[in-house]
């Protein structure tokens, strides 16, 4: 059985596996805090979070939209319908604050007059921007500390508890990392993408810690072992809905929330099956659990 060759690797090898989220989790540390020296932040802030002018145009015209964001320096995307992918036109992103000067260098880019039915805009200030980006990140702050308080009401334990929480804060972490190295910018539906994380990350690791600590049928690698399978289907199914949407989708903020929960789901299985496995079984192992 496939379980009685994993245990014996895994009861030598679990220490140095613990190592290896924990190794991936000081690189990212690293990398953000040059990354933070760097951009004077922690993420790519799109326009609703650092201020600027989103302007929507309404057109079926045919744009080479690198050729568009390199000579009008902006970002330039496609709006499309979400169920047939047909363009409707385009979306401008830029941190300039002059609406006027903004519609004009588009007209004479696109050779057509803009005007209250082809053309919209909405401005954010960088203060207001500021503002909302500061609620989102108190928001963020206060799920994971009351995500916190409840494992440990729920296992009264400190070492088990830790290791559920340094889960998820490895995987939000880690992932914050791999979202900041590929450039990506994150809009309020990224924020909102990491809350989903807390919640999605917490799973595997209440599971795996429940049953290796609250049940006591088989032995402690068969409890933890049954956790495994369980979890790494409910992840798997997670993951493939949502590849499968993120593929499909036109929608830039589903897009933008299924590419970060999908990178925080690969990273959580590391995570939660060599960092907080390893951690319960030494703890398990001194209180005589087995």
């Amino acid at each position: 059985m496939l379980k009685d060759k994993i245990e014996p690797f895994y009861n030598k090898n679990y220490k140095i596996l613990m190592l290896i989220p924990i190794i991936a989790l000081v690189i990212s540390l690293l990398y953000l805090g040059y990354f933070y020296n760097q951009n004077g932040d922690f993420i790519h802030k799109d326009i609703g979070l650092s201020g600027g002018i989103s302007a929507t145009i309404y057109t079926d015209k045919t744009v080479n939209l690198e050729d568009l964001a390199d000579k009008l320096s902006v970002n330039a995307r496609k709006l499309a319908d979400f169920a047939t992918g047909k363009q409707l036109g385009l979306i401008i992103e830029t941190d300039k604050t002059d609406s006027e000067v903004l519609q004009t260098s588009l007209e004479e880019y696109l050779q057509i007059k803009l005007t209250g039915d082809n053309y919209s805009v909405e401005q954010t200030s960088p203060s207001l921007g500021s503002s909302f980006y500061t609620e989102l990140l108190i928001a963020l702050l206060f799920s994971f500390i009351f995500m916190s308080i409840v494992v440990f009401i729920a296992f009264r334990s400190i070492a088990p508890s830790i290791a559920v929480v340094f889960a998820a804060f490895t995987d939000i972490v880690i992932t914050l990392a791999i979202v900041d190295f590929i450039g990506m910018k994150i809009s309020a539906a990224g924020i909102i993408g990491f809350l989903l994380v807390i919640g999605y990350s917490i799973d595997t690791d209440m599971l795996l810690t429940t049953r290796a600590i609250k049940r006591s049928e088989g032995t402690l690698f068969e409890r933890m072992f049954s956790s495994v399978k369980t979890g790494l289907t409910m992840l798997g199914t997670t993951f493939t809905a949502l590849t499968i949407g993120y593929l499909l989708t036109t929608s830039d903020v589903l897009k933008e929330i299924f590419i970060i929960i999908i990178i925080a789901l690969i990273v959580d299985v590391f995570s939660t099956y060599f960092t907080n496995s390893g951690i319960l079984k030494i703890w398990c192992d001194r209180k005589g659990i087995k």
